[in-house]
């Protein structure tokens, strides 16, 4: 039963991708119903129960039919309660299928993605139920009958933005991963990695971080790509000489930065264009900068690293040949630069997903070791649909949020108390804004986090009359801060799934990745302070003077967090590195020459005392060395 719903879902989604996609709440009232059936037959009640019971239990079999039966209701009756509800004159059944609607959409999320994010949900029906009850934030509030048909039948809650993304973009690239991952284009990056990376200082640290820069392309998740590409590159750096804690860590903060890394990034980017009001290629090109110098910034701290504890990198050996990978699989980047090429030249992402889809597929036949049998088509259709699941659940429930911050003007109150809070002064702004994202973030799937974010706290940026900040540099700052919530301790899922691989000590590993992936922390502010970053009101000179100071910024950052220049730091060295790094992502010129000075400065420090040592190590062999005569 699951197999045939799964690749029938996922033929529901290439078919109206290719002849057209149905109406908004048809389409999604498809794509929930079956996915929350889904759900319910994969999805034990209780984790571990799958291991104990034979088939799936009968209470789960009718949970799973009354999903698909409240899906395909609402798709089949759509013109009739489009038309009951705004008129206050919905049916017994139509209040009976809302509120079972809502209660398995949380139950779903519960069993997929987590208690966090249901907890949150629930205390948010709760603030509409008691809105004028409430000691703060008080509204008129709703009585559960209209909520439940606001939050079932309506475009601004569970069928909203989020779940209407995902049923015509998300679910899309998520298949176009599985098809690349199936055709083996993961070990192709794994391959590549090492061959370019693996011989220098620290090579399977850095090859790991390219690795992970790559299925970041592809896969979008954070702890799907530390488990994937940690499972194979943890183990090697802890061979060469890094502790289990930084092993874990290098890893989980590179697979984190792959949901920043376009053309795919994760599928929170797609509901960002939807926000913002932008194409995708312009999220997608907005974001390559940010990226590069968030995986240069990485790089770095794991080079200071490798210097500091003396790692040498693999014997050419034992490393895959360059020329070899690039002639014999060279092919396999295409579907990738299809995608890129497509989105640019203007193409819609449910096209280019299709051409993606499309290409991977016709490749695969190009060597025997890839090509896909019937078996292997309809197990990557049901792959398909599998690894979707989360993510419809998940955008289900933040539609639950999200709607309720609309009807009940929550949003408003909130970023003018975010405001109010910093007096108005955007650095404290900012800093409010990013305690939340993270926050949040430590709940919530990437996701979700960002649809929560992006309508209560992106409105404090993009609102105020003073700040003047563009649409999308602000939703890319909450966008960015949910996304390293995963390596931010104390909950720090990617670290932890590293960890898991590197049985090292979970939390030092997110202390660990904090460290590595420092820029994260620091870039939003950039293109908050700097727009021409995200290429908003750029002209190419200074473009390219801003990525240049903001590369030196991140060196003098890494290394002040490491704790190694040219050789070890001491505490003040550390100081002023960091402060060094900070000047120089500002935007003004003479801030940024201060900081060249302050590194130039340390680097002759540092240079004198590097000579001295070997001054002194040289007169001590020498003295060693002498004839001792009695």
């Amino acid at each position: 039963m699951f197999s045939f719903l799964a690749i029938s879902l996922t033929i529901f989604h290439l078919y109206t991708a290719s002849y057209g996609i149905l109406q908004s709440q048809v389409q999604g009232a498809v794509h929930l119903g079956t996915g929350l059936g889904l759900i319910f037959i994969l999805y034990p009640i209780k984790k571990g129960l799958q291991h104990k019971q034979k088939g799936v239990p009968w209470y789960d079999v009718i949970l799973a039919f009354l999903a698909l039966f409240v899906g395909y209701y609402f798709a089949y009756f759509v013109n009739e309660i489009t038309v009951r509800i705004p008129r206050n004159d919905a049916t017994s059944l139509d209040l009976l299928v809302a509120v079972l609607g809502v209660f398995l959409v949380l139950e779903a999320t519960r069993r997929c993605v987590g208690l966090p994010i249901v907890v949150i949900a629930s205390v948010f029906i709760t603030y509409a139920l008691l809105g004028p009850h409430m000691p703060v934030l008080d509204h008129r509030g709703f009585a559960w009958d209209n909520l439940a048909l606001r939050l079932y039948f309506s475009t601004s809650a569970i069928f909203g933005t989020p779940i209407q993304v995902s049923s015509k973009f998300i679910f899309l690239f998520l298949l176009f991963g599985v098809v690349l991952i199936k055709t083996g284009i993961g070990k192709f990056f794994n391959d590549l990695a090492f061959a370019l990376a693996g011989r220098y200082t620290g090579g399977t640290a850095k090859a790991a971080v390219a690795a992970s820069a790559l299925q970041g392309t592809v896969s979008g998740s954070s702890v799907a790509n530390t488990v994937s590409s940690g499972s194979f590159t943890i183990p090697l750096m802890k061979k060469s000489g890094f502790k289990p804690e930084f092993s874990a860590a290098a890893e989980a903060s590179a697979s984190t930065g792959g949901q920043l890394m376009p053309p795919i990034m994760g599928a929170a980017a797609f509901l960002l264009a939807e926000y913002a009001g932008v194409p995708y290629s312009q999220v997608m090109l907005a974001a390559l900068i940010p990226a590069l110098l968030y995986f240069s910034g990485v790089f770095m701290g794991v080079h200071f690293e490798s210097k500091k504890l003396g790692i040498k990198g693999l014997p050419k050996s034992e490393l895959p040949k360059l020329k070899e990978i690039i002639f014999s699989r060279g092919y396999m980047i295409l579907p990738l630069i299809l995608i890129f090429t497509t989105l640019l030249i203007g193409f819609t992402p449910i096209r280019a997903a299709l051409i993606g889809i499309g290409s991977a597929f016709i490749l695969s036949f190009i060597k025997k070791e890839t090509r896909l049998s019937i078996i292997d088509i309809f197990e990557t259709l049901e792959r398909g649909a599998r690894v979707a699941l989360p993510v419809i659940a998940a955008c289900a429930s933040a539609g639950i949020v999200a709607g309720i911050v609309v009807i009940t003007g929550l949003g408003g109150k909130l970023a003018s108390g975010i405001i109010s809070m910093s007096g108005g002064i955007l650095i404290l702004t900012l800093v409010f804004t990013m305690l939340a994202c993270i926050l949040l973030g430590m709940g919530l799937p990437t996701t979700a986090n960002y649809v929560v974010t992006a309508s209560i706290a992106a409105p404090a940026l993009v609102n105020h009359p003073e700040f003047a900040i563009p649409v999308l540099a602000a939703h890319m700052f909450v966008f960015y801060f949910g996304i390293v919530a995963d390596i931010t301790p104390p909950v720090c899922l990617a670290a932890y799934a590293g960890s898991g691989i590197a049985q090292s000590n979970p939390f030092h590993s997110g202390v660990t990745a904090v460290k590595l992936a420092i820029a994260a922390y620091i870039i939003p502010f950039i293109f908050i302070y700097n727009p021409m970053l995200i290429l908003i009101d750029f002209t190419y000179p200074l473009l390219a003077i801003s990525v240049l100071t903001a590369m030196l910024g991140m060196f003098g950052i890494s290394s002040a967090m490491m704790g190694y220049f040219i050789r070890h730091s001491y505490l003040w060295e550390r100081l002023v590195l960091f402060a060094a790094g900070i000047m120089l992502i500002s935007p003004n010129i003479l801030v940024d020459l201060s900081g060249v000075i302050l590194i130039i400065g340390i680097w002759l420090i540092q240079k004198r005392r590097e000579d001295e040592n070997l001054k002194d190590d040289k007169l001590t062999n020498e003295l060693t060395e002498r004839p001792q005569h009695l």
